[in-house]
């Protein structure tokens, strides 16, 4: 980044000069020699972001939850807790993620809403299993495994549109994926099948067929709607959808082929001048480069693709793509994952694993150094609605980002990869 020193003092990325200025010139200040130069500066960063985080969420507040999400809410700090164990091995850090899904349970009880990970039960639940598996305790991992299979339950997942099965959504945050993104959490962490594929196999079909119906008569393959809108991005469209469809094992050859027709039809209608992607079908507005809506999240969800699909090389080169639609406007002058510098220095990372090419994790590690150096004032920039300490719009997403640039090599977003 301009005049940013990273990796022991060598000076990596020249490219970004313009884009570095205009931020820091939006901030009043002049480029400055970044202060994390090796994993240990990362690490200890993220460590007091997390102190920061849990004080802020947890210990002013006296353990009451308020909001019990992953996305905005006190489960995220469970999250942020969870990442610091995987990344220091602090049993206190388990412990106190434990403490926190408790909390967040008792909420979660008649809190029948939603079920996703990132916004309802699902996450809960999930959040609670992996923790309780990583402490031996058998009796809390089968409680909470038990729990998520109540919640898998719900009648209207695998519901398909020709049983009426328009009424749950289908998107990451509110929808359907959003649950089978949970039970894909759960069985990474806890085993393979903790989860079975006979409970998530359904669920899927009914994505692929309430998405057929959705494009009849349109030229997609797939399309959905939320709201009414039909979305684009990762929180909340067909980025995200696609994103966890990956993840799955698809019998049929139609399913596949929809799947990558889908990807292609965004890959060819994104906008031709910049190469970023609408936020939304018929929206004219090349305007947001973030993880949620634009090509940030596109670069995530496209580098997925490739890993699956090694042989169609045009999901590597439209990956590739996204990330220089990322480094040349991606930064966000808000902090967190959803629409900040935290959510775009991850679609480097997904394309430092994807190429192994180091420019990318010293691109992610640029925008790291300015998010650290400017995080306050990102923060007072941000609207009245900001949660400041929050995993998805706060210090907790930038945390997560602190532990994973220790070790690029399996850093994963929060909530999106695996």
């Amino acid at each position: 980044m301009a005049d940013i020193i990273i990796n022991g003092g060598e000076a990596q990325e020249k490219k970004s000069s313009a884009e570095s200025y205009e931020l820091l010139f939006y901030l009043g200040e002049r480029p400055a020699r970044s202060p994390l130069t090796s994993a240990e500066a990362f690490l200890k960063a993220a460590i007091s972001f997390k102190g920061q985080v849990v004080k802020a969420t947890w210990i002013e507040r006296g353990g009451r939850t308020i909001d019990p999400t992953i996305y905005t809410g006190l489960l995220g700090t469970a999250f942020t807790c969870l990442r610091t164990y995987e990344s220091t091995g602090n049993e206190t850090d388990l412990l106190l993620c434990s403490e926190i899904v408790d909390s967040c349970a008792v909420v979660a009880e008649s809190w029948n809403r939603h079920v996703t990970f990132l916004c309802g039960r699902g996450g809960v639940y999930a959040l609670g299993a992996v923790a309780a598996k990583y402490r031996d305790d058998h009796e809390r991992l089968e409680l909470f495994l038990n729990l998520f299979y109540e919640v898998a339950q719900e009648k209207a997942l695998p519901v398909g549109p020709e049983e009426g099965g328009f009424g749950m959504a289908y998107e990451l945050m509110y929808g359907r994926v959003g649950f089978l993104w949970a039970a894909l959490f759960i069985n990474k962490h806890i085993g393979e099948g903790t989860v079975d594929m006979s409970i998530l196999m359904p669920i899927v079909d009914a994505v692929l067929a309430g998405g057929r119906v959705g494009a009849s008569h349109s030229g997609w393959p797939l399309m959905y709607q939320f709201h009414g809108t039909r979305y684009w991005g990762a929180a909340h469209g067909l980025a995200g959808i696609m994103q966890v469809l990956l993840h799955f094992p698809l019998p049929h050859r139609e399913d596949v082929d929809d799947v990558k027709g889908t990807l292609r039809y965004m890959i060819g209608h994104r906008f031709f001048h910049s190469g970023n992607y609408p936020s939304s079908e018929g929206n004219g507005r090349d305007k947001l480069v973030q993880w949620s809506h634009g090509a940030g999240g596109m670069a995530i969800t496209l580098c997925k693709a490739s890993q699956v699909f090694p042989e169609d090389m045009e999901f590597r080169t439209a990956a590739i793509d996204a990330g220089e639609v990322v480094r040349k406007r991606g930064l966000s002058k808000k902090v967190g994952l959803y629409d900040g510098l935290a959510g775009n220095a991850y679609a480097f990372l997904s394309l430092y694993r994807l190429t192994g090419e180091r420019i990318y994790a010293d691109r992610a590690k640029g925008f790291a150094s300015i998010l650290y150096q400017n995080v306050h004032k990102l923060a007072l920039a941000s609207p009245a609605s900001f949660h400041p300490y929050s995993l998805f719009q706060g210090l907790a997403g930038a945390a997560c980002l602190m532990f994973d640039l220790a070790n690029p090599q399996s850093a994963r977003f929060p909530g999106y990869e695996l």
